[in-house]
């Protein structure tokens, strides 16, 4: 019996904690929503290396939504003894498990054929929108500079852009030696010598640099989801 409050508790408060995280991304994708560049600002270039592959605003809303409801069954069901909350949270985290498995074997398998589909959607969208849209051209800039990468393949994605169009040049991202912005262009013939590397590529180098500390965040998670799995169904099976 003593054995059985013990883990309750813990249940009970590791919910709590997994609760609060998902208030705390509603909130954070609420806030990249409805105001980006403030985000970057205090956040710097880094965090906007990820928001020209998904849109991060709506999905830290859907995640927080998920480990919100997640926290909430959990430490209802462990404090109300609820076995029909407890069974839907052991549901939902080997749904989310599943999820991950099948999300990391398919970057692992995919991942050229992640590059194409990527390739087709954000390059027409640079195309389209750098120079001519401030938020859109501010995000790629501070990933441009985080990164020290040029586009999303290499400097060919800003041809015909409204950037190139209105300033007949590339931008200095794309050209190693160009130091002072204001001087010195990015000349298609500079651009075309240097080969500045992709974003895309430069992503996934700096993940596989990582690629141990990736591994072992991977693995923590998925351990603590295989141990608040166990320790629902203890609880559920241990209940009147």
């Amino acid at each position: 019996m003593q054995c059985f409050s013990f883990i309750k508790t813990m249940m009970i408060l590791f919910n709590l904690l997994i609760f609060l995280c998902g208030v705390a991304l509603l909130a954070v994708g609420i806030w990249v929503s409805i105001d980006g560049p403030s985000f970057l600002k205090i956040f710097g270039p880094l965090s906007s290396s990820a928001m020209q592959f998904v849109n991060v605003g709506y999905f830290l809303i859907a995640a927080g939504a998920v480990v919100f409801a997640l926290g909430f069954l959990g430490c209802y069901g462990a404090q109300s003894e609820s076995k029909c909350a407890l069974m839907m949270f052991f549901f939902i985290l080997l749904l989310i498990f599943i999820a991950e498995v099948a999300a990391a074997v398919v970057a692992l398998v995919y991942t050229s054929m992640a590059d194409h589909f990527l390739t087709l959607l954000v390059v027409p969208a640079i195309k389209k929108d750098y120079g001519s849209q401030k938020d859109f051209t501010q995000v790629w800039d501070s990933t441009m500079k985080g990164l020290k990468c040029c586009g999303f393949t290499n400097y060919t994605d800003f041809e015909d852009s409204p950037y190139v169009k209105k300033n007949n040049t590339f931008p200095p991202f794309c050209c190693n030696d160009i130091t002072n912005t204001a001087n010195e262009t990015c000349t298609e013939e500079k651009a075309k010598d240097q080969e500045v590397q992709g974003c895309f590529s430069q992503l996934l180098h700096d993940i596989r640099t990582n690629a141990g500390t990736v591994g072992g965040v991977a693995a923590g998670i998925g351990g603590l989801e295989l141990a608040a799995m166990i320790v629902s169904m203890y609880l559920y099976c241990n209940l009147q």
